[in-house]
């Protein structure tokens, strides 16, 4: 594993209790960074907590991403116990289960939509004021290839990742000039927790895709935002980075 310097670091990692979040973490606090875990989830939450606490500096809350306040609360706490914030990984995202666009529920639909591309919105809002104060960030956005192609029978997933695609171009110039840079990465399917909520037939179809013909590896999505979340990543803002195992053809 290359070493990162993310020393005197602080990272927020929205679903950082599992998955590539996880991982995340992890990478992170062996780059000397101190790692702040937003889960919905509380008992995961604690878990990873308990864990991650071996390896360095970390601190959670239970964050409602949909909420603003319970965005801001958490930034607020975040800020008072660590004093700044560096970086933020929108990792947070549900599938939403698969069916035909015209089968899925509004009330499904929405909620997609929400947690993926609201919720990031959201943490932005409450985190990109710190950054602008110290002159200094990285928001690291995880999307998803379906954001880029628009995978059947998941159009609420795709769409919402194909917002945050948009989201983050945006972001990225309105900040280009300021200190903090704004990336994605689009991850082809990586088996984590997320596939419980899928279709056995759309996991096959996801991995029929994929010219690698295996899932993505947490561990490699950790290796490529840990770099987009340091100082060597100093010139590409706006940029969107293929985790893909060769399916993204653009």
């Amino acid at each position: 594993m290359n070493t990162l310097d993310l020393q005197h670091r602080v990272a927020v990692i929205t679903g950082g209790a599992q998955g590539i979040g996880y991982a995340c973490a992890t990478r992170m606090l062996a780059s000397g960074a101190a790692v702040v875990l937003w889960d919905s989830d509380a008992t995961k939450l604690t878990q990873a907590h308990d864990a991650l606490s071996k390896l360095g500096t970390v601190s959670a809350s239970v964050v409602e991403l949909t909420d603003e306040a319970s965005v801001q609360g958490a930034t607020d706490a975040a800020i008072q116990a660590h004093r700044q914030i560096d970086i933020l990984v929108n990792n947070a995202g549900i599938t939403g289960g698969n069916g035909p666009t015209w089968e899925l529920g509004p009330e499904v639909w929405r909620r997609v939509i929400d947690v993926n591309l609201v919720g990031p919105y959201l943490t932005c809002r409450a985190i990109v004021p710190q950054m602008l104060r110290q002159g200094y960030g990285r928001i690291v956005n995880i999307a998803s290839i379906a954001g880029k192609e628009g995978n059947p029978n998941a159009s609420h997933y795709s769409a919402s990742k194909a917002g945050l695609i948009a989201l983050t171009k945006s972001l990225a110039k309105e900040l280009a000039t300021k200190g903090v840079l704004v990336n994605a990465v689009t991850p082809a399917a990586a088996k984590t927790a997320i596939f419980d909520s899928m279709k056995q037939e759309h996991i096959d179809f996801m991995l029929s895709k994929i010219p690698m013909g295996r899932f993505l590896q947490v561990d490699e999505a950790a290796s490529l935002i840990g770099w987009l979340a340091s100082e060597d990543c100093a010139f590409s803002t706006g940029a969107v980075f293929d985790l893909s195992g060769g399916r993204a053809t653009y």
